[in-house]
């Protein structure tokens, strides 16, 4: 039998900002305990900035030079000024055993990582990244290795006891995470609003995009956490306190339910909602940003306004409701409500003093 333990508030809400792409992203965590917001922050930024898996170059043989402080001929750079390009290539890679990236070009100007020659398993995620540059029509070739590790490994670490002479050892930079920081503001459980949100932000160079590298750090903690969840057989549940949910289902309740004449909106707004009657936040937050803007003199200025005041109640557009939340189900907006006509598959109201049958409804 599991012992019981007392309630514990777990997060159960994430969420990511609209800015976000393939390099950046803001994420919001909530309701934590009080403090476990650091403690998991914390966590969270050291194994992202530490732990994880990326691929880099670990040595280079070119052609004509036989250690690192030698110039190539026809090539602007010195061998030292190549490798240090050499250094800021990415890939991404599907493979993790160490592969061989060559580069064999004739030319005159800049040669790119663009121009590499990859095996299978390896991209380059900055292909305008500058190699070496050349003065006159010349051939450059090279030879490097690409291997898969974690954080920061020097040259001196990738040298080889049998590394063959003219193949230089290069610094690895392996951690595709470059920034990470972390903040911590009041998130509201019912009345209560001394709960933790955790806002997590995330740069990545492109080897990783932030959820790879989010869910990747996630499962390296589970992943040593689970040595000591594993101590003995005994099986652990967490109850939630009757009194403390019924508490906050009330106010949930009596939240969902507020009018939305109550909240400070513009005038344009606040009409808009009445017109597509939009009674209460509930009916609002169940709302969609796409059919929001279906409404007529509904904007992108209104649209920034609402999203805005929901999160001041801790709300968004879009949520899941319950329907035995609410004190009465949304009314159907009128058909005149919409900017270019009702939507397909939108239930509309009748008009005053008219009936609709269900099919009609929906037409």
């Amino acid at each position: 039998m599991p012992i019981r333990l007392g309630h514990f508030e777990k997060p159960d809400k994430l969420t990511k900002s609209d800015d976000s792409d393939n390099k950046y992203a803001k994420y919001a965590a909530e309701p934590f305990e009080t403090g476990f917001g650091h403690t998991i922050g914390n966590s969270l930024r050291r194994v992202l900035l530490s732990s994880l898996e990326g691929a880099a170059i670990t040595s280079v043989k070119i052609e004509g030079a036989d250690h690192e402080f030698a110039t190539v001929q026809g090539v602007v750079e010195d061998v030292t000024d190549i490798v240090l390009n050499l250094k800021k290539v990415r890939f991404r890679h599907t493979n993790r055993e160490p592969q061989e990236v060559r580069l064999n070009v004739t030319a005159e100007g800049a040669i790119t990582a663009g121009q590499l020659e990859l095996p299978p398993g390896l991209k380059v995620v900055n292909k305008k990244q500058v190699i070496c540059t050349t003065d006159k029509n010349q051939n450059v070739e090279m030879v490097m290795e690409v291997q898969v590790g974690r954080g920061f490994l020097s040259g001196d670490a990738n040298k080889k006891p049998d590394q063959p002479i003219g193949v230089i050892p290069i610094d690895s930079i392996f951690s595709p995470v470059t920034r990470v920081r972390y903040a911590i503001e009041a998130a509201r459980v019912g009345q209560r609003t001394d709960y933790d949100k955790l806002i997590l932000e995330m740069w990545t160079d492109g080897r990783l995009n932030p959820d790879e590298a989010l869910k990747q750090a996630s499962e390296i903690l589970s992943h040593h956490l689970s040595v000591f969840t594993g101590i003995n057989d005994e099986a652990f549940e967490f109850e939630q306190d009757a009194k403390a949910k019924d508490e906050n289902r009330e106010a949930q309740r009596k939240l969902l339910n507020t009018s939305v004449n109550e909240i400070e909106l513009s005038v344009r707004a606040a009409n808009c909602l009445n017109n597509a009657n939009i009674t209460t936040l509930g009916h609002l937050a169940m709302k969609s940003e796409a059919e929001m803007l279906k409404y007529r003199n509904f904007g992108k200025k209104s649209l920034t306004e609402i999203k805005e005041k929901l999160k001041e109640y801790s709300l968004s557009l879009g949520e899941k409701i319950d329907p035995s939340l609410l004190d009465s189900p949304p009314t159907p907006p009128p058909a005149d409500a919409f900017e270019d006509g009702p939507p397909a598959g939108i239930e509309i109201a009748p008009p005053v003093g008219l009936e609709l049958s269900e099919e009609d409804k929906l037409s």
